[in-house]
């Protein structure tokens, strides 16, 4: 692993950075309290377009297909530098990421024509990864959702739970269970479906605890009838690319939480050198100095083992062990940090007048989705023990 960064890796870095600083940081507080959610609204898919405009909604993308085609390392430390103003366009951007990645590994040519251009450029406000059901979070080899093939059309029922940007998605990537007779997991396919698609309904947005810029929804399928060419890949295979993709997904989402607990513990730092206790600058005394020497290794081994599985990725090597520890570990050290930030800054760091306490709110989830620390640990402790 090169730790030192290409001159392309290093301009779209600053890209984002500076996207994130003028466009993002003015909105971001806005976005979070939802006081007039149409306008809200509206800003945010200006925001994902933009976005899309500079290259950042397919940055492993082909060009042939619209991508930047700038690799997964580019892509990592883009969803970190916004990540450290707005985690709700975050979470936006790195799904849609995926679902382009998704499209480009197994789709057929024709549909790899069709929809990825439309993902990159902002044509489709975002994209949908539906894989999620009630019951069947950690476990998604146990879904319901069904799809049927009746003459050339296949039929879909069911329905999925926490899709991010379900309401503003243009494109859908569907996991549902084609035979119902083959073991657990075996059984399973996936879809592209369109937005507007008759029978593909929209449900409420949930009311979260963070990340309430981006939408969280449930996707319902009622009869929502699809042409026999939306199978992408191979019947019945839909399950391992499922299981792989999110192990991509993991190296965003390990990103977004670096990129958190990176914005918390810089203004926590700099508050530490103008705060004035016992006539001195707190910075100046040993007690916050080590809570701040801890919170930043922490986060210095978060970025590392999340280069470390973004180069594996990127060079076509195993990486799901990696990618597991990358985001256990960068997911969970965010909410510490983010803490410790709010701890450096006593009362002040509780209020909203300041942001840590929406940071702290939204690397909360960091450590649910795309996996729980849990599931991560198991995917750890399997590929260590498949070793032996």
């Amino acid at each position: 692993m090169k730790l030192s960064l290409t001159e392309e890796q290093t301009v779209i870095q600053d890209m984002a950075c500076r996207f994130a600083e003028t466009i993002l940081e003015p909105a971001a507080t806005a976005l979070d309290r939802g006081d007039d959610k149409p306008a809200e609204r509206a800003l945010f898919l200006q925001n994902l377009k933009q976005l899309a405009e500079l290259g950042f909604m397919g940055l492993n993308v082909k060009s042939e297909y619209g991508g930047s085609d700038a690799g997964v390392v580019a892509f990592s430390l883009a969803i970190t530098e916004v990540a450290r103003v707005c985690a709700s366009t975050a979470v936006t951007m790195s799904v849609t990421n995926m679902v382009g990645e998704v499209i480009q590994a197994i789709a057929s040519e024709e549909q790899k024509q069709r929809y990825l251009p439309k993902l990159c450029s902002g044509d489709y406000a975002a994209g949908g990864f539906c894989l999620s059901e009630a019951g069947v979070g950690s476990d998604p080899a146990g879904m319901k959702t069904s799809a049927v093939l009746d003459n050339n059309e296949w039929v879909l029922n069911g329905t999925k739970m926490w899709i991010s940007s379900a309401e503003y998605a243009g494109i859908f990537v569907i996991c549902a269970v084609t035979d119902p007779m083959a073991a657990k997991g075996k059984g399973i396919s996936c879809f592209l479906v369109e937005a507007g698609t008759p029978g593909l309904i929209i449900g409420k947005a949930e009311e979260k605890m963070g990340q309430h810029g981006s939408a969280t929804n449930t996707v319902i399928f009622d009869d929502c009838r699809i042409p026999k060419s939306a199978l992408m890949g191979e019947l019945n295979d839909g399950f391992r690319i499922a299981l792989s993709e999110l192990s991509g997904g993991r190296i965003g989402i390990g990103s977004l939480a670096l990129g958190i607990g990176q914005s918390a513990m810089d203004y926590a730092r700099k508050y530490t050198t103008e705060r004035q206790q016992f006539g001195s600058a707190i910075a100046n005394m040993q007690g916050p100095q080590w809570m701040m020497a801890d919170a930043y290794t922490q986060l210095e081994a978060s970025r590392l083992l999340l280069m470390s599985a973004a180069c594996l990725k990127q060079e076509g090597q195993s990486f799901s062990k990696q990618a597991s520890m990358a985001k256990l570990h960068a997911t969970e050290t965010a909410n510490q940090v983010c803490y410790t930030a709010i701890q450096l800054m006593g009362g002040l760091g509780y209020t909203r007048e300041v942001p840590l306490e929406r940071f702290a709110r939204d690397a909360r989830v960091t450590t649910i989705y795309e996996g729980t620390s849990e599931i991560q640990r198991v995917i750890i402790g399997r590929e260590l023990l498949r070793d032996i």
